[in-house]
């Protein structure tokens, strides 16, 4: 995207970036890790969040099977008492406004197909997407940028024409690693460290315009 000229297409995440679920992900964490003697702080919490499970798990269990891993934290997220998840404001609104202006949007998400169904029919958007990249569809989960490369490529755009939307430092530097802009949603994180990388940085979706007011862009 060359400086003043305005994006062509938008990708979002999804888990902390469309719906507030980063809490309950981290309380899953909690109850799963606690089984095995681990207690969790907020350096863990930060280093797993907007990642694939099966990348955590070669980190943290090498040589374990991850599919007995898979499992056995489902298991968790059917019994354990959770918090709900409720959606990002305004992050509804903004897709559906997107797309009823023909804007490409994509999805690329460290999370499940079947989960993604959920949260997108839950807010009313499961038709929005011409794209949706799942952490099955990727070899290397974010920060690694392969997601969003495969997404701006199912879309047909260049990703320096593109705009990523996240919450999280992996995905921050998953979408900058793929060379698009991006806008960090601070639902997560202290506005502070997504400033670090994003190139713009919001609360909510609430008033936010397409084109995002980047500095070249405002």
């Amino acid at each position: 995207m060359s400086a003043g000229s305005a994006p062509r297409a938008a990708v979002f995440d999804l888990d902390g970036t469309l719906i507030l679920s980063e809490h309950r992900n981290r309380a899953v964490w909690e109850a799963f890790l606690a089984g095995r003697g681990i207690v969790i702080d907020d350096d863990f919490a930060r280093r797993v969040t907007g990642r694939r499970g099966v990348d955590v798990f070669t980190e943290l269990f090498p040589g374990q099977s991850h599919e007995a891993l898979i499992a056995e934290i489902l298991q968790v997220v059917a019994t354990a008492e959770l918090p709900e998840m409720t959606h990002v404001p305004g992050a509804a609104a903004y897709v559906r406004g997107l797309a009823a202006a023909d804007v490409p949007l994509g999805l690329v998400t460290s999370a499940y197909r079947e989960h993604v169904d959920e949260v997108l029919a839950g807010l009313g958007v499961d038709g929005a997407f011409g794209v949706l990249v799942t952490s099955a569809d990727v070899r290397r989960g974010k920060p690694d940028p392969e997601g969003y490369l495969k997404a701006c490529a199912a879309l047909g755009v260049d990703p320096a024409d593109a705009v990523g939307f996240e919450d999280s430092e992996a995905g921050v530097a998953a979408v900058r690693a793929a060379g698009m802009r991006c806008v960090g949603v601070a639902t997560t994180l202290d506005p502070a460290l997504l400033a670090e990388d994003a190139d713009l940085v919001v609360p909510s979706f609430e008033n936010l315009a397409w084109p995002p007011p980047f500095g070249s862009l405002a």
